[in-house]
């Protein structure tokens, strides 16, 4: 059996969560601590403690689920559940620092900054209200990538997530996007929904935080990861700094491929993947994905003990 650790991406926030392996395990404290000590103010306060629509603004919610991932994953090593029993790791969008922090590519205390600034520069590069982003239930990535096109009429209009077989996330300006709810429905789709975000990630309306990111990185160290990383936008493992950086860049306005990686994994030997972090979002993704692979979600201390067991 070869095992894959996956990092959750924005909308597995909640308040408390982490605060158990903070409690249960002083290297998951820590990672709190730092965070905290590294934005310059008590980010773990509002995940523990505050209102969860303050904790879902994008440049919160990205640092925040960012540490409870590498809590959960400093609970693991310390019951000897580590690096050297994964093949990869791979994160979806925000996710996709975890899965890099938790190589050992990014330092804590850089990924918890470069979150903080990403999240601000995605908010701020699309007026509230300009954009918007819909998920198409039961359509597969080709015909949800039809839609976006038919429906954009010279606006942006694109196919943002490709999650799994039958659930793809359009994004772009919120005419073109409100276009392509009409259009998947008469196509077929089962179900359309208008997700509740602030702003249309993954498109090319993000271009001016790609811009952003790329004065970002450019002033962190990124190292090779102990464990290759199955990046986003290629859908395919990558080591080398170099390419990472270009690559973070990229998905600022690319495709997260998540159903494709997922499948790269499966091909590649991964039959069991644990999600490291809050929820278990993406292992219903990859259930629907891969389907005889087997997915644990780790994100208290109870997960951690049942997966030491």
């Amino acid at each position: 059996m070869s095992r894959a650790f996956v990092f959750p991406g924005q909308g597995a926030q909640t308040i408390g969560m982490g605060r158990a392996l903070a409690e249960a395990y002083p290297a998951a404290r820590a990672v709190f601590d730092e965070v905290d000590e590294a934005l310059g103010e008590k980010l773990s306060t509002l995940i523990w403690e505050g209102d969860i629509a303050e904790l879902t603004l994008t440049q919160n919610a990205q640092p925040a689920l960012m540490a409870t991932s590498i809590a959960a994953m400093r609970a693991l090593e310390a019951e000897g559940i580590g690096m050297t029993q994964v093949a990869f790791v791979a994160g979806h969008s925000l996710g996709e620092y975890s899965a890099l922090c938790a190589a050992g590519s990014i330092s804590l205390s850089d990924t918890a900054r470069l979150l903080r600034i990403r999240g601000r520069a995605m908010q701020q590069a699309v007026p509230v209200g300009v954009g918007a982003m819909a998920a198409l239930l039961g359509l597969d990535f080709e015909a949800a990538v039809a839609v976006a096109a038919e429906a954009a009429q010279g606006e942006i209009c694109q196919a943002a997530n490709d999650n799994d077989p039958g659930q793809v996330v359009v994004s772009g300006h919120r005419a073109a996007v409100e276009r392509a709810l009409e259009i998947a429905k008469a196509r077929g789709a089962k179900r359309v929904i208008l997700l509740p975000v602030s702003a249309p990630f993954h498109c090319a309306l993000m271009q001016p935080a790609a811009a952003v990111m790329a004065e970002a990185l450019a002033a962190v160290v990124i190292s090779a990861p102990i464990v290759p990383v199955v990046v986003n936008v290629r859908a395919e493992a990558v080591t080398e700094p170099d390419r990472i950086v270009d690559l973070l860049i990229a998905q600022v306005t690319g495709s997260v491929r998540w159903r494709e990686s997922v499948l790269w994994m499966e091909r590649a030997g991964v039959t069991d993947f644990w999600e490291v972090g809050a929820g278990k979002a993406l292992s219903g993704m990859i259930k629907r994905t891969a389907a005889t692979a087997t997915t644990r979600a780790v994100g208290t201390p109870e997960d951690v003990a049942a997966a030491k067991a």
